[in-house]
């Protein structure tokens, strides 16, 4: 059986580029409504054109969530991709963005079920952001494996505790979606270059693969609980 999203309300939040907006995309492809909110409102209206509602929130602020959920009333799904990742050794961490790390994906996806569920269907769900570091731990990674396997147990107990509402995680691998810009041209093409030639698939990701396994996560009424590997098996090797 086919499920699409036609007629469906999907909130969508994080920023204007990247694996958010190509979730955007596929959510329209299937026939959802898009809505978009993130801390700077003012740069999604610019991203998207104003072609879609965009709102304002902080998910680490409860107020600011409560009242992202009172404007916009009943929605069938939320989409989280917001994180504030806190790499480095560990002699190098700041307590200070540990706690930013975790209070955005983390805290975060507990403060939006708190506001959005009362107010979604039975048939509703939401969609968190994990990681592959949950599952293979790097050095001057320790803080992102922390909030990944944190997003995971989250995403369990969510299930259980709003069921019916389902609620799934997608674990994306290395995807060139921006997040490696910062490693400049050269050392980005060659991690890239080492990491496809040991990945099964042979492949760096592309949004738009993350993009396909939240659409799933969407529309399959029998997933929940999950998180989701989009890595072309790059935890397998």
């Amino acid at each position: 059986m086919h499920h699409s999203l036609t007629d469906r309300t999907v909130l969508v939040i994080g920023r204007g580029g990247g694996i958010a907006r190509a979730i955007v995309a596929a959510v329209r492809d299937a026939g959802g409504t898009v809505i978009v909110a993130s801390r700077d409102r003012d740069d999604l209206a610019t991203a998207y054109r104003g072609e879609l509602r965009a709102e304002a929130v902080d998910v680490t602020d409860e107020a600011s969530v409560a009242a992202l959920a009172e404007r916009l009333g009943r929605v069938d799904h939320v989409v989280s991709t917001a994180s504030a990742r806190a790499r480095g050794a560990l002699g190098d961490l700041q307590p200070a963005a540990v706690l930013q790390s975790l209070a955005t994906k983390v805290l975060g996806p507990i403060l939006l079920a708190k506001h959005f569920a009362p107010r979604m269907p039975q048939d509703g769900s939401f969609v968190l952001f994990s990681g592959a570091t949950a599952d293979r731990p790097a050095p001057g990674m320790l803080a992102v494996a922390a909030t990944n396997g944190g997003v995971d147990a989250v995403t369990r107990a969510l299930a259980v505790e709003l069921a019916p509402i389902r609620v799934n995680a997608v674990s994306p691998g290395t995807i060139d979606s921006g997040a490696y810009d910062a490693l400049g041209e050269q050392r980005k093409a060659d991690l890239f270059a080492a990491r496809a030639a040991h990945n099964p698939a042979g492949r760096i990701g592309r949004p738009e693969d993350a993009a396909l396994a939240v659409v799933y996560a969407l529309t399959n009424p029998f997933t929940t609980g999950t998180t989701l590997a989009v890595d072309g098996g790059e935890r397998l090797v």
